[in-house]
């Protein structure tokens, strides 16, 4: 009888952006980040839940609008943006900044909220209506589907 055994570890490969980032950071970290998801992460799953089962309909994640927004409204002229309070700084107290490595976080996390601001007043000039939907404010159904609803219904 043949003995039960662990199946082998699959080791990470080496990543080559930066030699010096690499030979920092461990490569159970490098593993960790690289499993980050931009696109149906759960706060986003959701929003479109709710969303869908408020009765409308979206595309998701288009190209051809400026940073490629979450979910798109085209006959409504709106979007919604589903963002990680860690990821885009919100000021809700769950972007602390990792104490490891705290000016290489810093400067990242900063350049994302800079992106952020831009894609927004970009496309407000091209006369869609913007809402974003942090991460901390998809726990209340109720509260996020009055506003969601507020939302997709004003003019």
């Amino acid at each position: 009888m043949a003995k039960w055994s662990k199946p082998a570890q699959k080791e990470m490969p080496s990543v080559r952006w930066n030699d010096a980032w690499t030979k920092s950071v461990p490569v159970q970290h490098r593993h960790r980040m690289a499993c980050i998801r931009s696109k149906d992460t759960t706060p986003e799953m959701k929003v479109r839940r709710l969303v869908h089962a408020l009765g409308y309909r979206y595309r998701l994640h288009v190209r051809t609008l400026p940073g490629t927004p979450d979910l798109v409204f085209p006959s409504r002229r709106k979007i919604i943006n589903v963002s990680g309070c860690f990821w885009h700084m919100h000021g809700c107290g769950g972007c602390r900044i990792p104490a490891t490595r705290r000016t290489y976080w810093k400067a990242k996390l900063t350049r994302n909220k800079e992106r952020d601001d831009c894609t927004r007043r970009a496309l407000r000039r091209l006369g869609w209506k913007v809402l974003t939907v942090w991460e901390c404010q998809t726990g209340d159904g109720q509260r996020l589907a009055d506003r969601m609803t507020r939302f997709l219904r004003g003019r």
